[in-house]
């Protein structure tokens, strides 16, 4: 068994609900999505694969895999739709493109001792961040520069 599947079990023991065959598909599914994913395009995806799966199981089923740590919802998104797998991949922050709305992931190791240094300045035990640049892509930012110089 995947060491998702027993973390996510864990923790519905511990609240003492059950692993359904329709949570074991919810979470096979976010697990081979990809990193982004919509609820939307999970029930899609699972009744593609023939799953009798309701959208309303999938959104109960969301909070319990981003307590299990399994997801989180998306900091690039405002309206928090989407969701990102975190399990099994490596820590990432992201810059967001203001206009089109492009996500660009990084890592930075020299932002990341920072952020620790920072943390250990003031005495703070970090156990986790979120980092998110807003601002204009290279795309966007040279229509907007094009539009300046028509103006």
């Amino acid at each position: 068994m995947a060491e998702e599947e027993k973390i996510f079990k864990r923790l519905l023991k511990e609240r003492g609900m059950r692993y359904t065959k329709e949570r074991r598909s919810i979470l096979k599914a976010v697990m081979s999505c990809g990193k982004h994913f919509e609820a939307e395009s999970l029930v899609r995806a699972l009744r593609s694969e023939g799953k009798k799966v309701s959208i309303a199981s999938v959104y109960r089923t969301i909070p319990l895999l981003i307590d299990a740590g399994i997801v989180i919802k998306n900091p690039c998104d405002q309206m928090n739709a989407r969701m990102e797998t975190i399990f099994g991949h490596q820590h990432h922050d992201h810059l967001i493109c203001i206009n089109c709305k492009k996500v660009i992931e990084f890592r930075d190791d020299n932002i990341e001792k920072l952020q620790a240094r920072v943390a250990e300045k003031h005495g703070f035990q970090m156990k986790g961040h979120r980092l998110l640049i807003s601002g204009y892509c290279s795309d966007c930012d040279t229509s907007r520069n094009q539009e300046i110089e028509k103006s």
